[in-house]
């Protein structure tokens, strides 16, 4: 908490602002829709790098945040206050930072696929601001940001090893998603079994049914799409073509995520199904579509 104080000494109106902008590029929707981008247009191999890096790291993390439940830092220390404008979107506990889990998990792999030197420094510091920016806001302590950001790294560079052997090799294929859904399941049950014995409350299982209902969704995904769809980036289409399907893309998961509650209910195990429908829309379903509409134009 010392480092926290010494942080809200030399706040600023200026600097409260340039903060909120910056951990804003830590949120799951840039996150999510630079992925959706690249999948969908770009460079399908390094999307389902980034997924891979992304939802295995959320997977760790929501499970370390539900293990140990350590508070927000105002929590903590009555006696401190927060950025009251990043107060709304600090859901959950503190440890670790989620914020900082996403954003390493997003710029750590475009450093490391990047040629240029000056691109590589500029994802490094992405992600170290972004950790900065989640301390100076008064919603995380530096052991919230520094485990967050040391674990994303390791499981960063762990697939990055291994990227060939997950990305590329057909026969690892089954052992790869059916290792990536029992994660995703074992966490799920261990949320739910913590919130059905009263350790947790329904807001605070919610998140990590989230993540695993992601995770889920992402193995499958992965496996259907490798295994039978296999759609075509179609590279030689026009920039406006490729524009129009990402906004097509992100309008419809966008629905899929603010109206389906009003179909399946806002129960926790319904927050998870609807995160498993949405990464199956990204990963299936809307490739689908779309791969048939190329073929009939063909």
């Amino acid at each position: 908490m010392t480092f926290l104080w010494l942080l809200e000494g030399i706040r600023t109106p200026f600097l409260d602002k340039l903060m909120q902008f910056i951990t804003y590029f830590g949120q799951e929707l840039i996150i999510i829709t630079f992925i959706c981008t690249l999948y969908w247009c770009v460079d399908k191999r390094f999307a389902y790098f980034l997924g891979f890096s992304y939802f295995t790291a959320g997977l760790a993390v929501q499970t370390l945040k539900i293990t140990f439940r350590i508070p927000r830092p105002w929590v903590l220390d009555p006696d401190f206050h927060a950025v009251e404008s990043a107060i709304s979107g600090a859901t959950g506990y503190s440890f670790p930072s989620g914020h900082t889990q996403g954003a390493t998990c997003l710029f750590f792999p475009l450093a490391l696929k990047a040629r240029q030197k000056w691109v590589k420094f500029l994802c490094v510091m992405a992600f170290l601001s972004i950790g900065f920016s989640r301390m100076y806001l008064g919603c995380h302590t530096p052991k919230d940001v520094l485990v967050s950001m040391g674990l994303s790294l390791c499981i960063t560079l762990l697939l990055w090893k291994y990227q060939a052997q997950i990305l590329d090799r057909e026969t690892h294929l089954k052992w790869i998603t059916l290792l990536m859904m029992l994660l995703a399941i074992a966490a799920a049950i261990y949320a739910y079994v913590l919130y059905s014995n009263d350790t947790i409350s329904g807001k605070y299982a919610a998140d990590c049914l989230k993540a695993s209902g992601a995770g889920l969704g992402f193995a499958s995904g992965y496996y259907i799409e490798r295994k039978w769809l296999r759609f075509d980036l179609c590279k030689e289409q026009r920039t406006f073509a490729k524009i129009l399907r990402v906004l097509i893309g992100l309008f419809v998961a966008l629905l899929i995520k603010e109206g389906l509650p009003l179909l399946i209910g806002t129960s926790i195990l319904a927050k998870s199904l609807k995160y498993f429908i949405l990464v199956m829309w990204v990963l299936v379903i809307y490739p689908c579509i779309f791969n048939n509409v190329l073929r009939r134009n063909a």
